[in-house]
């Protein structure tokens, strides 16, 4: 990653971090999918007003199919189904289970990639990275062996289609090469995804009677709906588009990292003791992900590179015995000659 797709990284991971815990915070006063509609109505507006203020009528409108497949990924699949179904599978699954299972999404991703990408591949360098992220995250929500294995398996189904809905999204939106910018994209689909969470509440019978609005119930609308509604998604988006699928997706094994630490810091939730080697493991995952990409060369001053080092070698270095006679027999015939 260059500096601006690390920094998109780094604010996605907050922004989307934090929603975990501004949701826990808010679903104390709203009904779950009810919640996710009145946030992306919120962001819809906002984001919506922006666009229109700020963009032309040409950078507005789709014009390709492409166009097209990355709006509904975007605002059916990444957005809107994806946290319609982890809202609602947290209801039956506590929030450590609800992380691992979310933080499948890296791993769901190459798979989804090889079928839909030519070009996005997970070599077994990659693999093993992504393989210790997941393990750190795990270390890091330290579960009950419980609460992970044993419950309801529904919620952890619905849970699994979530991220099997953002992985898949993502992948998507990528195959789509649209023309249109990632916030034009972000703009249409927020509207969408608004749609799809309050069908969604209706069906399940959610009634706006149900909301408590309280100062901290506004307060959590307002995180979830202009920071991680808006902010995260258009970070996230940019580096969707800057990196490719498989590595935007890795933001999935920070979050669980932000969320905890946020939860600690702000609610009071114990942090395990696991949870500092499940950062390390993390890190490790991340290093060596890191370094498939890194060409050395490219770290080498330039002076280094220009220099002819066989010119500092001896000449017995330079050459094999039978290469080194034959350069001397034929250095012997030309100053015979």
């Amino acid at each position: 990653m260059d500096r601006r797709a690390a920094s998109f990284f780094v604010l996605s991971s907050l922004f989307f971090g934090g929603t975990f815990v501004a949701a826990k915070a808010g679903l104390e006063y709203f009904p779950p999918l009810l919640f996710v509609a009145l946030r992306f109505d919120v962001a819809a507006v906002l984001l919506g007003g922006y666009v229109l203020l700020t963009s032309s009528r040409e950078e507005l409108l789709p014009t390709t199919r492409g166009d097209l497949l990355g709006i509904l990924a975007t605002g059916g699949l990444v957005i809107g189904l994806s946290n319609a179904l982890l809202f609602v599978g947290q209801q039956y699954a506590t929030s450590a289970v609800g992380a691992i299972v979310f933080s499948l999404n890296p791993i769901l991703t190459p798979v989804f990639a090889a079928v839909l990408l030519s070009n996005e591949r997970l070599s077994v360098h990659g693999a093993v990275g992504m393989g210790l992220g997941l393990l750190g995250v795990i270390l890091v929500v330290s579960p009950d062996s419980a609460s992970l294995l044993g419950g309801d398996a529904v919620g952890r189904a619905i849970l699994f289609a979530g991220a099997i809905s953002a992985a898949l999204g993502a992948v998507l939106i990528r195959r789509a090469n649209a023309t249109l910018s990632s916030t034009v994209r972000i703009a249409w689909g927020l509207p969408l995804a608004a749609a799809l969470a309050h069908g969604l509440s209706a069906f399940a019978g959610e009634s706006p009677g149900a909301i408590r609005w309280t100062t901290e119930a506004l307060l959590a609308l307002g995180y979830v709906s202009i920071f991680a509604g808006i902010l995260a998604y258009l970070a996230y988006f940019a580096l969707l588009d800057s990196t490719g699928a498989i590595h935007a997706n890795l933001i999935f094994y920070v979050v669980p990292v932000i969320s905890t630490l946020g939860g600690w810091a702000l609610l009071d939730e114990q942090l395990a003791p696991s949870a500092v080697f499940g950062f390390l493991t993390i890190f490790a995952g991340f290093a060596i992900l890191g370094s498939e990409s890194v060409d050395l060369r490219s770290r080498l001053p330039a002076r280094v590179l220009e220099c002819d080092l066989s010119a500092h070698l001896p000449a017995t270095m330079q050459s094999g015995p039978d290469e080194h006679g034959a350069l001397e027999q034929e250095s012997h015939s030309s100053q015979t000659d």
